[in-house]
């Protein structure tokens, strides 16, 4: 799947926590895909539910890593939030969440993925980076989904 110089393209949680985290799986991988969305002029978007989950998986232990200090966890928010468009959930995200889930039948955690969705079409962001594509592939009527690996 291609994308064009200007695209604005989210970048779920998944891609930030390999690229944030060095003996994460895929961490040159995320590093890469990130950089060369920048390198390609591409305008890069998270939402303040990335950031949650950013956190939460982050203070939990993990498979390739233990918890990390709460003080590198703000500092890299605080960077995150300045190095990306931050879109905020409003009711315009509620309103196409509703949309979303009349459209694509989805249940449980799911909704956390559907409202990733809501949220870029509320932010007209149709194209979304991560590692996770069979979660999303539900939605490939309304988003293209790029691959990180």
């Amino acid at each position: 799947m291609t994308t064009t110089a200007g695209d604005p393209i989210f970048v779920d949680t998944n891609v930030l926590v390999y690229a944030g985290v060095t003996s994460a799986p895929l961490h040159q991988v995320a590093l890469k895909a990130i950089a060369d969305q920048e390198l390609a002029g591409n305008e890069l978007w998270i939402s303040r539910q990335v950031l949650r989950e950013y956190l939460a998986v982050l203070t939990r232990p993990q498979t390739f890593a233990s918890p990390a200090p709460i003080s590198l966890l703000i500092s890299q928010v605080r960077a995150f939030e300045s190095r990306f468009q931050v879109a905020d959930e409003g009711s315009q995200v509620t309103a196409q969440l509703l949309s979303v889930i009349g459209q694509v039948r989805v249940g449980g955690k799911q909704i956390h993925d559907a409202n990733i969705v809501a949220t870029m079409l509320a932010c007209d962001v149709r194209k979304l980076l991560t590692h996770n594509v069979a979660d999303f592939a539900r939605f490939a009527p309304l988003i293209q989904v790029l691959p990180i690996s």
